[in-house]
């Protein structure tokens, strides 16, 4: 076996910090300090303790905080996520389709924790949904990859145009198409298309926006506003129109649905302004009242390790 370069991307610490709005002084829960400063070290000691265990495996690496990324990664073997599924989409921004990524929930809920802290706020940690390793396993999950014992999932992304030129970032996740205030209504217009030629009707809306999820996405802000969870290696796109306004009978079907890989939808945008949010709050991309924007699930695919119970079953 070659030597491997890996790329250890963390999640900075200082996502755990509390910071008190214009300065006011207010009085705090001291269990909240505590359990912010605690998810702080259990995610500090996870960086030392994957550090110590690429060491002592002789792996040549290289490590930096993700939000330091600028430009697409290059010349690695493997890209190594230490965080939870927000550090892993924010990864796969910068990734082609030939280097994988292995996911490391450096935070996993405990729900003893999260139970005896229920009456006084949310002690959830992280998820990690994506992350098929926690420090615990990551040695033997990492040298079964080294060894190729195991391979990665291929996962679709979306492919996004505006006016015909394409984004440089495709989602992993979801997208949204919204107006920049949230409390605002937003007019666009839809239909899907196949080989070029209208496969749907158009269907125009008044509502708070548009949301379109890959599979992977399916079982994150697709699911809690009602959509159903997709396999994970499915091609297709989900869409749903947000809180749509007084839309008539007829339509109301077309506000939830499918595009299958063949398929594109074109969303024409009759709001003064729009963005369109790709995995969440950033990056967000501007568009303005006339613009097109077309949206596939033609992506370059994404590479990557996925927990067991992710994986399809074999028969």
């Amino acid at each position: 076996m070659g030597r491997r370069r890996l790329l250890l991307l963390l999640k900075p610490l200082d996502t755990y910090s509390f910071h008190q709005s214009n300065g006011a002084s207010r009085s705090i829960n001291p269990k909240v300090l505590h359990y912010l400063d605690s998810r702080r070290r259990v995610h500090k000691d996870a960086i030392e303790s994957c550090r110590s265990i690429l060491q002592r495996n002789s792996i040549e690496w290289d490590a930096t905080f993700c939000n330091n990324l600028s430009r697409p990664i290059q010349d690695v073997d493997l890209v190594v996520t230490l965080g939870g599924d927000g550090t892993l989409l924010q990864a796969s921004h910068f990734l082609d389709d030939s280097i994988p990524l292995l996911g490391v929930n450096s935070d996993p809920t405990q729900p003893q924790e999260v139970q005896e802290l229920s009456n006084e706020f949310d002690a959830t940690r992280s998820t990690g949904y994506l992350c098929a390793a926690t420090v615990k396993n990551f040695e033997q999950i990492l040298n079964n990859i080294l060894e190729g014992q195991t391979t990665p999932s291929e996962l679709s992304r979306m492919s996004i145009h505006v006016n015909s030129i394409p984004l440089s970032t495709y989602a992993l996740n979801d997208i949204l198409v919204a107006d920049p205030c949230p409390a605002s209504a937003s007019r666009f217009s839809f239909r899907i298309r196949k080989d070029g030629e209208s496969s749907s009707p158009l269907v125009n809306c008044r509502s708070s926006g548009l949301r379109i999820s890959t599979a992977t996405g399916s079982t994150a802000a697709m699911l809690s506003a009602g959509g159903y969870q997709m396999p994970v290696l499915s091609k297709d796109l989900q869409y749903m129109v947000r809180e749509p306004i007084s839309p008539e009978a007829a339509r109301l079907s077309l506000m939830h649905g499918l595009i299958k890989p063949n398929e594109s939808m074109d969303v024409d945008w009759y709001t003064k302004e729009g963005l369109i949010y790709i995995d969440g709050s950033y990056p967000a991309h501007p568009v303005q009242h006339g613009d097109t924007i077309k949206v596939s699930s033609h992506g370059p695919i994404l590479k990557v390790f996925l927990p067991n119970h992710l994986l399809p079953s074999k028969m």
